[in-house]
């Protein structure tokens, strides 16, 4: 059953797509959007994770700004979402979220994040901020400069609180694999479990089965079983 919930948070309300699996949630899930918004794939990726068990959450983060939902192919939309993010509002509607979960009955440690791309970004921003069950990164930039006023992970990855799993792909040329390699190399400094894994032909994107063009199924399915595997691992049960 899926739902959206509105919470309060820095702005003003803000929609939380809310997807519970049939029977009692073994731990929560919050997935942070792309920079298209809160659409289908992302409910999509709700839906996949309360089918695993997961009660999973997307909160809105476009919602200072109208929260549209963006086409794929529709940078010149995308591009002024992009630049009204700020690290302050994205800490509160994390704030809001969490606190949201933990009204449901969630506390931190059965609490996972997920994020692609920008959301990726941000996830990282969490793990750092938080002492979360389990993050997940696909793709996420501002390796070696931060993004949205946040230090660059670079910067943050020893002050991780949260196990935190890496996924990119080395065709992915915003996120150069040179990059990749700091952060391997920063974050097993880190004092929690941290791992990065790298997949040859995979480019920016592709774990998104609605954009054709940056899909990799071989990664992608790859990709999910180990999110799923670290969230098994990491996440406190119920």
């Amino acid at each position: 059953m899926a739902t959206t919930a509105t919470v309060e948070s820095s702005g003003g309300a803000m929609g939380v797509y809310d997807a519970e699996p049939e029977g009692p949630a073994k731990a929560a899930v919050i997935v942070i959007q792309e920079a298209f918004g809160v659409n289908d794939h992302i409910q999509d990726v709700c839906n996949r994770l309360a089918s695993a068990g997961y009660r999973a959450v997307a909160p809105h983060v476009f919602h200072r700004n109208g929260d549209p939902i963006i086409a794929y192919d529709d940078m010149e939309q995308v591009m002024p979402q992009i630049m009204a993010l700020t690290m302050e509002n994205l800490e509160a509607d994390l704030d809001a979220t969490l606190a949201y979960l933990a009204d449901n009955g969630f506390e931190k440690s059965r609490v996972g994040i997920v994020g692609f791309c920008m959301g990726g970004s941000v996830v990282f921003l969490a793990a750092a901020r938080h002492a979360l069950g389990a993050g997940v990164t696909f793709y996420g930039g501002g390796i070696d400069k931060g993004r949205f006023g946040m230090p660059s992970l670079l910067e943050l990855a020893g002050e991780l609180k949260t196990p935190w799993l890496g996924l990119f792909g080395d065709a992915d040329q915003s996120i150069p694999s040179d990059q990749v390699e700091l952060l391997r190399e920063a974050v097993q400094k880190a004092a929690i479990p941290a791992e990065i894994v790298r997949y040859p032909d995979a480019d920016h994107g592709f774990h998104c089965d609605a954009r054709p063009a940056a899909y990799h199924e071989p990664s992608a399915k790859d990709a999910w079983a180990r999110t799923l595997e670290w969230f098994g691992t990491h996440l406190a049960s119920g």
